[in-house]
């Protein structure tokens, strides 16, 4: 019997959308793409998540490889990337139902040590029963161990658990914990209907 389900954040609860915080500084053309590879898909962005490093350190590390005009674009990404918050449409709604229904919801997230701040200032975080997040225990999904944790830190038994995720991967991973998961796309419609397949009413 499902009694818990378990979210990602980044385009699930709230829309995580690298476009969408460059638009704040107006980047276009090759210093978007450059701001895009040496930052969003560097391997510091990965260090932050892991909690391995904190913002300082991938400053330090990522402003060298830019040119110096780009300096206060990447530092403010780094910073401050979490604006603006946008939830996924019809998102919101649907916690609430599940929680007037006496779901537990809980958050999973590979995210940086400021996440919290930032996820504090999600209206989806008001709902929540518990959240970990990967750079506190300095874990990512997929790996085995994060969903253990989790687990554990919340005393929860993985077969009443349901986690949702858009990597797939990390839906794998939650599965292989004996959770029973969800690949969302953006829908929340079909993400409904997912769950009552899979007995959440």
């Amino acid at each position: 019997m499902i009694k818990n389900i378990v979210f990602d954040m980044g385009n699930v609860l709230v829309r995580f959308d690298p476009e969408l915080f460059m638009n704040r500084y107006s980047l276009t053309g090759e210093d978007r793409k450059l701001i895009r590879n040496e930052v969003f898909r560097s391997v510091e962005w990965t260090m932050l998540d892991r909690g391995v490093i904190d913002e300082e350190i991938a400053e330090q590390r990522i402003l060298p490889r830019l040119p110096e005009y780009l300096h206060d674009a990447a530092r403010g990404l780094i910073e401050k990337w979490d604006d603006p918050i946008v939830p996924v449409e019809g998102m919101l709604e649907l916690l609430q139902a599940l929680k007037a229904k006496g779901y537990r919801l809980y958050l999973l997230s590979n995210a940086a040590t400021r996440q919290p701040i930032y996820w504090a200032r999600a209206e989806a975080s008001k709902l929540m029963d518990g959240a970990l997040i990967s750079a506190e225990v300095k874990l990512l999904k997929p790996d085995p161990q994060i969903y253990r944790t989790f687990l554990h830190k919340f005393d929860l038994r993985p077969e009443e658990c349901i986690f949702i995720d858009d990597t797939p991967i990390n839906v794998e991973g939650a599965l292989y914990e004996n959770m029973a998961g969800i690949v969302f796309n953006m829908d929340v419609p079909a993400l409904a209907e997912s769950l009552r397949a899979l007995g959440v009413e």
